[in-house]
């Protein structure tokens, strides 16, 4: 029964989280709002989700997420820098390709969101076989250690997330 109500529980809880801190306040209309979110959303993309990718270890994803917002913070930081104290001629962008071997379609969007989300990085395209991301760094003096660094330090973690 809770199942077929809540067909992707993460998902539900993901969506009360966010419309909670969206809102910036605790209020019960905010709470049965996100609670009708919570519902409705996962209920009518469930069709579109044919199968259910399992966590291997939820205490990992949260441990990710704070190396994530830690290694935003830090990224900000270096970006702030950059703009403020190098001149354009010792500014290195790159155009990065990375391999990925990532197989559940969620942990690949959960890396590109990573890179994308961190200051100084973007993902821009994916490989028709949804093996190799293109990826643009502000500032890449070394792209291979870059490259060699989003494989070990996010891809390897979100490899042993995910099922």
């Amino acid at each position: 029964m809770i199942r077929r109500l809540f067909p992707h529980p993460w998902l539900s809880l993901t969506l009360v989280v966010t419309w909670m801190l969206l809102v910036n306040k605790v209020a019960l209309g905010s709470l049965v709002f996100a609670a009708i979110l919570a519902t409705l959303v996962p209920l009518l993309t469930a069709s579109y989700w044919p199968k259910q990718t399992r966590l291997k270890s939820p205490v990992r994803l949260a441990a990710y997420i704070l190396l994530v917002i830690g290694d935003i913070v830090r990224a900000n930081i270096a970006v702030a820098q950059i703009i403020l104290f190098y001149r354009k001629d010792r500014i290195r962008s790159a155009w990065i390709t990375v391999p990925i071997e990532l197989t559940s379609p969620e942990a690949v969007a959960m890396l590109s969101g990573t890179i994308t989300l961190t200051p100084g990085t973007l993902v821009a395209d994916m490989s028709g076989c949804g093996r190799v991301l293109l990826i643009h760094c502000l500032h890449a003096p070394d792209p291979d250690a870059v490259r060699d660094e989003i494989k070990t330090r996010y891809e390897a973690r979100l490899k042993r997330i995910f099922a």
